[in-house]
């Protein structure tokens, strides 16, 4: 018999409830009780406080819990201020969402979860980092709100809760010096990450979710902050969550190279905090001294060219002996961090808007990736581009063969070899991994509307948005080329419910639910690392989605010419990681 068809119901496990009111949460232990709203079919708590302020003599610390008061109750209906960055409009279409309202108080989180749930449902969860190269991000941008997401999962018959959290960016979240490093104050982003995870933990359960079933994802510099909570504290502390995905990072080169602590200088020296040394601790008090607004522009002024060598990442992750014991190549090496299960990938053209567009010649190829990767020796890199011959390369109607080939070294480097060394040691340590290349996208035209001119990029880093938070509509705005096609719309369903099916059951998916198919292990679990073993990928989305070996029988053509296998093999060489920095 179907249940009452009236508005505002939703049949989960096995009940049928009414979602005609705003909602309400209540924590018995301590008293207090957040009101959220109805929107889109799912219910939303915004703004939800799990640090305090970090201003003032607290700037740079490690975040404090936020304790509510007893018998308080939380408004949780509109979105809280975003960490202090830029203002204004990001990059679309990657972003969709102006940054208008900043604020040192801004460690707070979005919990999304569908109509009614109990604390007796119990739902996995998933906890989203974004991305911005740890120099923009807000947990209120449309582009990756999870509404869709949360209503694919109901419909897949595995609903999940969804909470995404703001964090530290910057000189704010990554300043480092000796005196930061004495009193435990290098990270301070990836403490905030790991703060906002505890959170969820202690307190999910009163939304309705699981604490033993928590996955962070995250994507670009949010993916390489997921990469970075797995080896937290060289895996000697239990890890407040059960599995990972990486989407578009899990490392990067340069977390041991020198971008962090020029920056750190050139800030200093622009605020005219210099009167010791970088490292003092009166240069600290000196800019704990300063408002918001100035140190803010200061870090936007000193952000150029000449301090950004390797094209824009330049707040990293600091080996700091405490959260970062060591660096991560060695963290991974020994097989030091939490032992879970992960998603990880990329996208197929991922780094393409980023690279020189009028690249033309091997010189100028050469040139673009020595200046990105400036401690890499002249042997190596000629070495790295003997492994990607101009002639494997087509040109494009306004893009030449060159600029492609520069983009495909570019993406390994960041995006695919790193995710294959680092998934290979979790996989040798027990551990499932999934590998992915995203193939579909929805974003080239747009991007050709932008620049008024045929960009033919291919999918670029963040074409997965689209589809695996559930809701292609959000592009359909501001004049923008939009024209999903049916293969674009079953993509958002498949693609989506995969995403949550690993939240909820560790897999990707499932024979009997509209997932992907096929999806299975990247490697083989207690191996050798993956040192000279082949290892698989799935192609997800595009005219060759399923799985595939990276080579030998059996290898889809648009895995196979990527030459995986022999090219990540000498990106993933001890010489060329000591020399990437990592």
């Amino acid at each position: 018999m179907r249940p009452p068809s009236f508005f505002g119901t939703l049949v989960l496990c096995g009940r049928v409830v009414a979602t005609t009111s705003n909602p309400s949460v209540v924590d018995t232990k301590n008293n207090v009780t957040y009101k959220g709203l109805n929107r889109n079919g799912v219910e939303a708590f915004l703004n939800v406080p799990y640090g305090q302020d970090t201003s003032g003599a607290n700037r740079f610390k490690p975040p404090r819990a936020f304790v509510p008061k007893s018998g308080s109750t939380i408004n949780a209906q509109t979105y809280g201020p975003a960490c202090p960055q830029p203002l204004g409009e990001g990059l679309p279409p990657l972003t969709l969402s102006n940054v208008t309202e900043i604020s040192e108080d801004c460690l707070n989180l979005n919990i999304i979860r569908p109509t009614n749930v109990t604390t007796e449902d119990r739902l996995p969860v998933l906890v989203y980092i974004y991305g911005g190269g740890f120099w923009t991000g807000q947990n209120s941008e449309l582009v990756t709100q999870p509404d869709g997401m949360i209503l694919e999962s109901v419909e897949n018959g595995l609903p999940i809760i969804h909470v995404a959290m703001n964090y530290r960016l910057g000189v704010w979240g990554f300043a480092k010096s000796d005196a930061l490093n004495s009193e435990g104050s290098e990270n301070a982003a990836l403490r905030d990450q790991r703060l906002a995870i505890e959170w969820v933990r202690d307190n999910i359960q009163n939304f309705g979710g699981d604490p033993s079933k928590i996955t962070i994802s995250g994507q670009s510099s949010g993916g390489l902050a997921v990469g970075m909570q797995i080896m937290a504290f060289g895996g000697s502390k239990p890890a407040p969550f059960q599995r990972g995905i990486c989407e578009s990072q899990a490392l990067e080169p340069g977390i041991t190279g020198n971008f962090t602590i020029n920056a750190m200088q050139a800030v200093v020296d622009y605020v005219g905090c210099n009167t010791t040394a970088l490292h003092s601790p009166e240069t600290v008090e000196c800019l704990r001294g300063l408002s918001m607004e100035t140190l803010e522009a200061a870090e936007e002024a000193t952000h150029g060219d000449d301090i950004a060598h390797n094209i824009g990442d330049i707040w990293l992750p600091t080996v700091d002996g405490d959260f970062l014991p060591l660096a991560p190549s060695q963290l991974i090496a020994e097989h030091k961090f939490a032992n879970v299960d992960v998603m990880m990938g990329w996208c197929q053209d991922d780094v393409a808007l980023f690279t020189d567009t009028s690249i033309t010649t091997p010189a100028e190829t050469q040139s673009f990736l020595s200046s990105y990767l400036p401690s890499l020796s002249t042997s190596n890199l000629n070495a790295l581009l003997s492994l990607y011959p101009s002639t494997s390369f087509t040109a494009t109607p306004s893009l030449s063969a060159e600029f492609h080939r520069t983009a495909r070294i570019f993406r390994d480097i960041l995006m695919v070899c790193e995710p294959v060394y680092y998934g290979a040691a979790l996989a040798a340590a027990g551990n499932s991994v999934y590998l992915y290349e995203w193939n579909q996208t929805i974003l080239d035209p747009i991007l050709a509307y932008l620049n008024e001119a045929p960009a033919d990029l291919g999918v670029i880093h963040t074409s997965e948005f689209a589809y695996v938070f559930g809701n292609i509509s959000h592009w359909d705005t501001a004049g923008y080329p939009f024209a999903p096609t049916p293969a674009d719309y079953a993509l958002v369903s498949r693609g989506s419910r995969s995403w949550s099916t690993f939240a909820s059951l560790g897999v990707p998916g499932t024979e009997d639910t509209d997932t992907f198919q096929g999806f299975g292990t990247s490697f083989r679990k207690g191996g050798d690392g993956g040192k000279n073993a082949s290892f698989s990928v799935f192609v997800a989305g595009g005219p060759e989605e399923g799985f595939s070996p990276v080579d030998g029988d059996g290898a889809r053509k648009v895995v196979r010419e990527q030459l995986l296998r022999e090219r990540c093999g000498v990106i993933n060489s001890e010489g060329f990681v000591r020399e990437l920095g990592f």
